[in-house]
């Protein structure tokens, strides 16, 4: 035993988890198990939860009435075949966007929107040392 933590996933709120689930496995190359109530993607390029809720309300891109809270970024080497995928998927494109050079925003079936970057994060964040803003 340790005190060690470790990041082990994210959940997403929906009004439906496995229907959430089937449309994140579907653009990862995942597979998708659960039921309404929870269910989760695994797979080569993601593992990420999804539990429903009884009045979930989808976030609104951009503004704040009812705020984001939290977005995925997913990396990809090529938009526009990625966003096509994300489009056959069930996902919509969304109007504002702020990066279009490198990132593309998208909402998911359940109205979250997420990034599809050819920035990859993990080089982002190798950029800063500790404590810089």
């Amino acid at each position: 035993m340790s005190d060690t933590i470790s990041l082990d996933g994210t959940t997403l709120n929906a009004p439906d988890a496995l229907e959430l689930a089937q449309f994140y496995a579907a653009i990862t190359d995942g597979v998708a198990r659960g039921n309404s109530h929870w269910a989760a993607v695994t797979g080569p390029n993601a593992f990420l939860t999804f539990q429903r809720v009884e009045d979930f309300r989808p976030p609104v891109w951009p503004g704040n009435d009812v705020p984001m809270q939290m977005h995925l970024d997913f990396h990809v080497d090529d938009l526009e075949a990625t966003g096509k995928r994300v489009l056959a998927a069930g996902g919509t494109l969304l109007d504002f966007q702020p990066n279009s050079d490198h990132c593309f925003v998208y909402a998911d079936p359940a109205g979250h929107p997420f990034c599809l970057s050819t920035w990859a994060g993990r080089e982002l964040a190798d950029r800063f040392g500790p404590g810089d803003g």
